[in-house]
This record gives structure tokens, sequence and C-alpha cells, in this order.
């Protein structure tokens, strides 16, 4: 473990407070938008356009953080506006104001993002970049299952009541942020004086980026585009008739499988290769959305939750520590950021598709559509994605 650095485990900290956080909030956001008139149709767009913005801004400031030379400003930052975005939930419900809420928080995460993931890869090697990634991903999707759980706690006593946990959500994460001020940059040089940094300028990075880089973010990308937000996932399971406690209690079965297999999947992809877990998660991704085309019991969602976790425990970190392998040190946060605001504009038509396909002809078809798709994308890794990208940057064998 002399690998997981000091850094590694204040950066791990604050993303467990952080998902405390918002992981309380998640599992009935979709049940609370409902309640307050938001349509299936709506909750898909809403979803889409915040991690849009997610996206665009992690792209930009993750060229930021590269150009100036910097990274815990913009770590800071991020957290700050994740965690004030909880109580901004309740102040109203009109669906602007919601809008506007999780636009905040998404742009919260869009600004940390890539500075956060490029101090993780300057704290590793290529050798150990998927345990570290790993063991970043357990800590964070702890709190995925801390959170649920006191959601779940809170409303066995006061059902109904989900205002007021977006109150008690803000608590860890001004933990969070007084967390972060612990971190501190390298030695890096500083380039705060150089000329200011376009919004989409982090775009050109696609055309000098390495073959190799563009070849696996287009897969990576094709497979957003079916993997729409968990929300449908949660909704499928309370249209089946199961309670919220049930809803909820699948959902934290879920993170607390991503949590336990995350760190070990992480060094399994270390000795195996990053691209062969990353081809067994896709795998496991198509599995579980066949299954949810299937109205089943309560231990029916449980076996494809279980799925699902392992998916996620074997794609999430592993996809970035695979980028960050195959760039330049110099530009981490920028490829990183590239990678993830190309993916969020994929996000925003996946949620969106997704849910016109459920509106129009039912969650059946939406769900095997995108089985179907990630099946597809999974054979182009295989064909398309040479063994050696695994673990070598561009002139660093």
């Amino acid at each position: 473990m002399k690998y997981i650095t000091r850094t590694i485990w204040v950066l791990s900290f604050i993303s467990l407070l952080t998902d405390i956080a918002s992981e309380m909030l998640y599992p009935i956001m979709p049940i609370y938008l409902r309640s307050i008139g938001f349509s299936v149709l709506l909750i898909g767009i809403l979803e889409g356009i915040a991690e849009a913005t997610a996206g665009l801004s992690k792209g930009y400031f993750g060229k930021l953080s590269d150009h100036t030379g910097r990274r815990t400003p913009f770590v800071k930052l991020g957290y700050t506006l994740s965690a004030l975005s909880k109580p901004m939930m309740t102040a109203f419900i009109y669906p602007f104001w919601i809008f506007l809420a999780r636009t905040v928080d998404r742009l919260g995460k869009g600004i940390r993002t890539g500075a956060r993931d490029a101090l993780l890869s300057d704290e590793a090697t290529p050798a150990t970049k998927g345990r570290v990634f790993g063991f970043h991903r357990s800590m964070d999707t702890l709190g995925a299952v801390i959170g649920p759980s006191m959601a779940l706690v809170y409303l066995y006593f006061y059902p109904g009541q989900y205002r007021a946990m977006f109150l008690i959500a803000f608590i860890p994460g001004l933990l969070a942020i007084g967390l972060s001020f612990l971190l501190k940059d390298k030695n890096r040089e500083q380039k705060e004086n150089k000329v200011p940094v376009p919004f989409f300028s982090f775009l050109h990075y696609w055309k000098y980026s390495p073959a190799i880089y563009r070849k696996v973010v287009a897969g990576l990308l094709v497979f957003t585009l079916c993997n729409s937000s968990d929300f449908f996932l949660l909704l499928k399971v309370k249209q089946a008739s199961l309670n919220d406690t049930a809803t909820i209690g699948v959902y934290i079965f879920y993170n607390m499988v991503y949590a336990l297999a995350a760190f070990p999947l992480g060094i399994l992809a270390d000795k195996m290769g990053l691209k062969r877990v990353f081809i067994a998660g896709l795998f496991l991704f198509a599995l579980v959305y066949a299954g949810m085309a299937y109205t089943g019991s309560i231990y029916y969602y449980g076996i494809l939750f279980l799925l699902y976790g392992l998916y996620a425990a074997a794609t999430e970190g592993i996809s970035k520590a695979w980028i960050s392998n195959i760039t330049d040190k110099a530009d981490t946060a920028t490829a990183i950021g590239t990678y993830t605001g190309f993916q969020s504009i994929c996000t925003l038509l996946a949620s969106s598709i997704t849910g016109w396909l459920w509106f129009q002809f039912g969650a059946g078809l939406a769900f095997w559509i995108t089985a179907i798709i990630a099946l597809v994308v999974l054979l182009y890794f295989i064909l398309v994605i040479p063994k050696p990208s695994d673990n070598a940057r561009p002139n660093n064998p």
C-alpha cells in the first residue's frame, strides 16, 4: 500500500464525503422529481443537460489546469459548488430552479474532475494506475453506500419528507470543502500569465492527440451514447411495485459491490491488462440492461444490481487509468477532460433518447437497444484496439 500516498488518501476522503452528500439524494431524486411534477421525459432531459454542462466544463477546466500548471484551485472550487447546490434544491420547486441547482452541482464536478484525476495520475506509475484509480473509486463509491443508507434510515422515520434531506446532505459537503485545503500542488511550473484559454480550446486536443487515444475514446463515446442515467434503472425498480425502501436498498447493494470490487479489479487490471478488464465490464453491462427489459422480484433486481456493481468497478476507474497511460503526462487533465467533455455531450443524447424511447415505446425496448449497442462496442474494443495500448504512453515504453 506504499503506492497510496497522502495526496491519494486526501482526495479519496474528499470524494467519500462528497459522494455521501450526493448519493444520499441520488436514489430519491427521481422519486422527488416525479412528486413535484416532472415526467420521465423531463427527467431524462434534466439529467442530460446537467451532465452536458459537467462534460463541457470538464474539458475546459482540464485544459486550463494543464495550461496554468495548477490542480488544487480547481479541486477546491469544484467541490465547493457541488456542496452549495444541495440546499439550492430546497429553495424552490420550479423546473427552471431545479435545472439551475443540478447544473451548479454538475459544473462543480466539471471544474474539479480533470485536475483531480491528473493529481491521481501524477501520484502513480504506469504499472500502478489501475490500483490507484481503483482505490479512489472504492473510497468514492463507499460514500454511495453510506449516503443512501442514511437516506434509508431517515425515510424510515420521516417517509416522504424529501426536501429536508437536501439540507442534511450539505453537512458532508462542507467537510469535503475543509479537507480540500489540505491539498497542495507539487512543484510544477506555474504559467498563470499565459494567453487566456478559450472555452472550447480543449477540442483542439483531439487533432494532435495520439492515434491510440482517439481510437480508445471513440469506442468509449459510442458506449456512452447507450449508457443513460442510472435514474432509469431506479425508475424501473420503482415501477415494479417496489417501495422506496426496496428501491434505495438495491441501489445501496449496487454501490457496496462497486466499492468492494473497484480496488481488487484495479489490481487485477494492472496485472492482466486494463483493456481485458474493461471489456469484461462491458459484457456485464449488456447482461444487466438486457435483464432490465423484464420485470422481476426484489431478488431478481438484486442479481442485476450485483452484476451492475461489478461492471462499474471494471470500467469507471479503469477507463481513466487507461487514458492516462496512453497520453503524455503534461496533457493528462486535458486528455481526460476532453474525453469527459465529449462523453457528457453523448450522455445528454443518451439520457434524452432513453427517456423518449421509454415514453414512446416502453422500458423494454429502451433497455434492449442499450444492451445491443454495448455488445457492438465490446466487439470494437476486441478487434480494433491493440493490447500494447494498455500500459504505455507515447514515447514512454
